[in-house]
């Protein structure tokens, strides 16, 4: 059997995908062929066109990243898994007699998540694709309150809209507030990676909260990351993210649901 799969992305080159990806395939006999779909090297990309090309092709399926989560949910319409439909954002197709969408960063953050104690009030920052999957999953969860800010308002109001009670955008006048009033602190931004530097929280409102968790994973220690662990909070890193998303990535390509506490110490060993 034969893996033939992808990432759709921007500014991918220094993805761990492929590699935890290996890493399985090759503890159940299966062959990886995997394709980096930069789109920030491409003058144009149309995503609709390109995913005709790979279910052409004959690819198993693909992964979906920033910017495009949004797209692939749209491109699945009503092939989205019935466990994931209401998120409005999609990071996996599987390609087959039937085309599935799934989205491995709502199950893997529900997995990753699952230490973290404190239900209280969150602030998240970022209204993107990965923000519609944790947003959701952080509802879920139970937490009391979802503060929800973006640069963009209407894309803010539009997703606490989606996600429903207790989820709610807050315009740049309520964040510093919302900030210090919260249990925990969410970047769903592409705040923090080497082409977006910066953070999506100031150091000086990082104080009394009692976790933070970062969507960003390469790097790991990201500036917001290292102030939270600083001030004393719980820290959920987007590697811890990436590697139960990873497992859950296989799992729909492959129908194959790893043993988890067999493969996340593998895993563990691709940290950046």
């Amino acid at each position: 059997m034969t893996l033939q799969a992808g990432l759709i992305g921007s500014h991918i080159s220094r993805t761990r995908l492929p590699a935890a990806l290996e890493i399985m395939c090759a503890a159940h006999g299966i062959a990886l062929e995997f394709e980096l779909i930069d789109t920030a090297e491409l003058k144009s990309f149309d995503f609709d066109a390109t995913v005709h090309g790979l279910i052409n092709r004959g690819w198993s399926g693909v992964t979906v990243t920033h910017p495009f989560k949004t797209n692939a949910a749209r491109y699945a319409e009503d092939g989205m898994h019935p466990d994931v439909a209401h998120l409005g954002a999609c990071n996996t197709l599987v390609f087959g007699e039937y085309l599935i969408g799934y989205n491995t960063d709502y199950t893997g953050f529900l997995a990753a998540f699952a230490p973290v104690a404190d239900r209280g009030p969150v602030v998240m920052s970022g209204a993107g694709g990965v923000a519609r999957s944790i947003g959701a999953a952080l509802v879920s969860l139970g937490v009391s309150d979802l503060a929800i800010y973006d640069t963009d308002s209407l894309r803010a109001k539009d997703l606490a809209f989606s996600i429903g009670p207790p989820a709610r955008a807050i315009p740049s006048s309520e964040f510093d507030s919302a900030v210090q009033g919260a249990s925990g602190l969410v970047n769903a931004t592409p705040m923090g990676m080497a082409e977006y530097p910066g953070t999506a929280f100031a150091s000086e409102l990082i104080s009394g909260q009692a976790w933070a968790f970062d969507a960003v994973y390469t790097p790991t220690d990201t500036a917001f990351l290292k102030s939270a662990e600083g001030a004393g909070l719980q820290v959920v890193t987007g590697f811890d993210l990436f590697r139960h998303m990873a497992i859950r990535s296989f799992a729909a390509y492959t129908g194959i649901m790893v043993n988890a506490d067999d493969i996340l110490p593998k895993l563990e060993a691709l940290r950046p």
